[in-house]
């Protein structure tokens, strides 16, 4: 047995081969593999932002109607947990991974090959947004049942690979596009993908227990003892009044959330500066989520997950404003840090919340559930605040939009009990 697991994956626990290093536990691999598919879907998502002008300028194009193309892929991969999830589960985390990357390099390869703006809604847009959703919460999930004492520290990793895909993709998007053009930065993004995506994808294993082990390289668990048996059902669930509250907030924040990803580009170009540097702002961004993914988590554990929510939301009004009155390059950089940084924090919040108020029994499917409030505002933000910049050739107006739905969120979420004091 042990020969067939030939990277000593039953001796996971470290506790033999004292005299040598101990065998690296596949839980870890599977970390990896999910950095990965979220470095890939999501970099490939917020590089759009990178394209933007290219797009207008090759089919004539409003702004607004090209944000679409962002719109609808983001309301795809938020939009679908809810029945990826449960797919998953039944055929496994790793044929959903790997035909989520295969859709994204698809789309991306089909997308340089496009011959009208609504080519491209149907390459970019279903492509890269099916082939998120159909990744994101499987491989993010399969994650969570090969770790128990450090499920945080592991579910942390994992979802980095979105705040470095942020950072990495659109900078490199940019030296595609100036060098190839666009229509070959997305043929060269999509073989990337593939590559990438794939290859990894492929070393996501469902669960622990198939590999003889339990989290963290212990025994095994047995199939009684999960503890998944605390929780409160999904229909009773999202009628009360945590889960509508957190729905709501989690609607009218997207309206905004997202309009720096597709915007803050073009608009730096918009000011005189090159698409590269448009693309370190972006990277910013990625930089800042990746920080608050572990910084705003800690400061919750210490003054409550829920007052943290609020701090998030708030916190993105704020950094908002600093976008509202700046038009260089280095309050720009500051803007898209310590947004990114909120944003991250509000990513890692609200499914910790979900656990918090909910329980574990059903956790997969509430969330997936609550993230079709996201969806539906990623659908509406970034296309109305193109079409409000064609209106006005200015983003003041999206701008302040999206500083007063942040504050809204916060004001909502500020209004709900604490998870315990609900719980009771």
């Amino acid at each position: 047995m042990t020969s067939h697991d030939n990277t000593g994956h039953n001796s996971g626990t470290g506790t033999t081969g004292e005299a040598g290093r101990p065998p690296l536990f596949y839980g870890w691999y599977v970390v990896a593999a999910a950095f990965a598919v979220t470095f890939v879907g999501f970099g490939a998502a917020y590089s759009f932002s990178a394209f933007v002008e290219a797009l207008q300028q090759e089919f004539s194009a409003s702004r607004g109607a090209v944000s679409l193309v962002f719109s609808l892929a983001g309301f795809l991969y938020f939009g679908l947990g809810v029945v990826t999830g449960p797919l998953a589960d039944r055929f496994g985390s790793k044929p959903m991974a790997v035909i989520g990357m295969v859709l994204v390099a698809t789309g991306l390869v089909l997308a340089g090959f496009a011959q009208s703006l609504t080519q491209v809604y149907l390459a970019y847009g279903l492509g890269v947004g099916l082939g998120v959703g159909c990744s994101y919460v499987p491989s993010v999930g399969t994650v969570q049942r090969w770790f128990a004492r450090r499920r945080g520290f592991a579910s942390g990793l994992a979802v980095s690979g979105i705040g470095f895909g942020t950072l990495i993709m659109p900078l490199l998007a940019a030296l595609l596009i100036g060098t190839l053009g666009w229509r070959n930065a997305y043929i060269s993004l999509g073989a990337l993908s593939a590559v990438l995506g794939i290859s990894m994808a492929l070393l996501i294993v469902n669960d622990p227990r198939s590999r003889g082990l339990g989290p963290d390289g212990g025994p095994p668990l047995p199939p009684t003892s999960s503890g998944a048996s605390e929780g409160i059902e999904l229909k009773k669930a999202i009628r009360s009044r945590p889960f509508l509250t957190l729905y709501f907030a989690g609607l009218i924040a997207s309206f905004g959330l997202f309009v720096p990803f597709v915007h803050l580009v073009p608009f730096a170009t918009d000011q005189g500066m090159t698409a590269g540097e448009g693309a370190f702002l972006l990277g910013m961004v990625g930089v800042g989520s990746t920080i608050g993914r572990f910084l705003l988590g800690n400061v919750a554990d210490i003054i409550g997950r829920r007052t943290a929510l609020v701090l998030a939301f708030a916190g993105m009004a704020a950094t908002l404003v600093i976008w509202a009155v700046s038009t260089s390059l280095l309050p720009l950089a500051i803007f898209g840090l310590t947004f990114g940084t909120f944003y991250g924090g509000f990513v890692a919040l609200m499914p910790a919340l979900v656990m918090d108020y909910f329980g574990g029994r059903h956790v997969s499917s509430i969330i997936g559930v609550l993230y079709t409030s996201v969806a539906l505002g990623t659908l509406i933000g970034p296309t109305a605040a193109g079409y409000a910049y064609d209106l006005t050739q200015d983003y003041t107006l999206a701008i302040l939009g999206s500083i007063v739905v942040n504050l809204v969120a916060a004001i909502a979420v500020a209004t709900l009990r604490k998870p315990e004091s609900a719980a009771a």
